[in-house]
């Protein structure tokens, strides 16, 4: 058999989740997204220029989740370029381009930085 006693109440829980419904993700978001922008635009390899200004990013704010992702619309014959150039492509004449990680170090110290945020606001609550 197995007995759970309780004693108290949940004041502390409630006072943390009714704080939890009041952040404004949108708003703490958003300057996630531009300072990924920036990071992204300065670490893309430049050719013609157009990858590294074609980065954006979308917000996406649910009940009970969020999420932020960076797209690049730099996009040709279906191919997106940022990802040729991330990851390396074959060429036309059997060649291979070798890929250049340029996107996880420029994003690194973003999410570094939402996760210290993050935690820091759940203390406050």
């Amino acid at each position: 058999m197995v007995t759970v006693k309780h004693s108290g109440n949940f004041k502390n829980t409630e006072k943390f989740l009714k704080g939890a419904e009041k952040l404004n993700l949108r708003t703490i978001l958003e300057s996630y997204g531009q300072q990924g922008i920036q990071a992204l635009s300065k670490t893309t390899p430049v050719d013609s220029g157009l990858t590294s200004t074609s980065w954006k990013y979308e917000i996406k704010v649910s009940k009970g989740s969020a999420s932020l992702t960076w797209t690049n619309s730099n996009i040709i014959n279906g191919v997106p370029i940022a990802i040729l150039i991330q990851y390396g492509h074959g060429t036309k004449n059997g060649g291979y381009v070798q890929g250049r990680d340029y996107i996880n170090p420029a994003l690194q110290p973003i999410f570094d930085k939402i996760s210290e945020d993050a935690w820091t606001e759940v203390n406050k609550l």
